[in-house]
């Protein structure tokens, strides 16, 4: 197979009926790494909108157990890039993402800019980092993937292109991205957990890396003492430089889903999607009561 011969198939392929099947050759095929990276710092970016963050950290999910909440987050989403809507599956992993989100008084205008967060960032991510840009039909079977996934979440409003997405998601983080204590420790044992998955001593300079990856904005709301400018400047030219590389290797010949990252560390013995995630009841620790007014 010829490096861009994939891209050629993606071309000739309907980015609105196949939406979901070209999202499954770009992230696990075209895009596996990019993908994942993009995607943890989709959900991270989340925590600084104080009323996400401080839910968050009022659960404990992501403080407390904050691996299995990884794992489960990105198993679930994969499950349906993996196996697709129609499939039991999917069906069973779009069941208890509602069912855990249906525990929780979460406002709407969160729900669309977690959304929005799954459709820029990776993007944003791919033409920074990538080892070629998306091209147009990937954005497209992008957007059409996730407002697939938007409506079976029972999300309202959902932007109708790349364009209304990425301005929905900016003027929401400039309306919205603040400081908050317990958005903070949910954003520390994120670092953390990043920072566990290589060997000790390479911790604080894991920490600082993935501080160097992140915007001005996102530093603001945490208050996070900014990497300086050479910092930085290595920490990107290094990802830039890893996608040069895989340029030059041979393309992908078989998938790779999130269920096969080394990161995913909590079932050694396998798993069931429909015992993935969290099964809240409303009033014990952890878990808010739903408001219905």
């Amino acid at each position: 197979m010829r490096r861009f011969e994939r891209l050629e198939r993606i071309r000739s392929m309907d980015p609105y009926r196949q939406a979901t099947e070209i999202h499954r050759l770009s992230s696990a095929y075209e895009f596996p790494w990019d993908f994942t990276r993009s995607l943890e710092l989709a959900l991270y970016r989340t925590y600084a909108v104080p009323r996400i963050g401080r839910l968050l950290a009022e659960t404990a999910e992501l403080t407390d157990r904050s691996q299995k909440r990884y794992d489960d987050t990105s198993l679930l989403l994969d499950a349906v890039v993996e196996h697709g809507f129609g499939s039991d599956q999917g069906r069973t992993a779009i069941r208890r993402i509602n069912r855990m989100h249906h525990a929780y008084d979460i406002p709407d205008d969160d729900m669309r800019y977690v959304l929005c967060t799954f459709v820029v960032m990776p993007r944003r991510w791919i033409d920074a980092y990538g080892w070629r840009r998306l091209s147009r039909h990937e954005i497209v079977a992008s957007v059409v993937h996730y407002q697939s996934l938007g409506r079976h979440m029972g999300i309202k409003d959902i932007p109708r292109t790349y364009e209304e997405f990425e301005s929905c998601l900016d003027a929401y983080e400039e309306a919205h991205f603040d400081w908050d204590e317990g958005a903070r420790r949910v954003s520390d044992a994120t670092l953390d957990l990043m920072a566990s998955w290589y060997p000790r001593p390479l911790a604080p300079l894991l920490r600082t890396a993935t501080l160097a990856l992140l915007d001005e904005p996102l530093l603001r709301a945490f208050r996070y003492t900014p990497p300086g400018a050479g910092t930085r400047a290595w920490v990107r030219g290094a990802v830039r430089l890893r996608g040069r590389a895989v340029r030059l290797l041979p393309p992908r010949r078989s998938p790779h889903f999130a269920r096969q990252n080394r990161e995913i560390k909590s079932y050694p013995n396998g798993y069931r999607i429909g015992d993935l995630g969290t099964h809240p009841v409303p009033g014990l620790r952890g878990c808010p009561v739903r408001h219905t007014d």
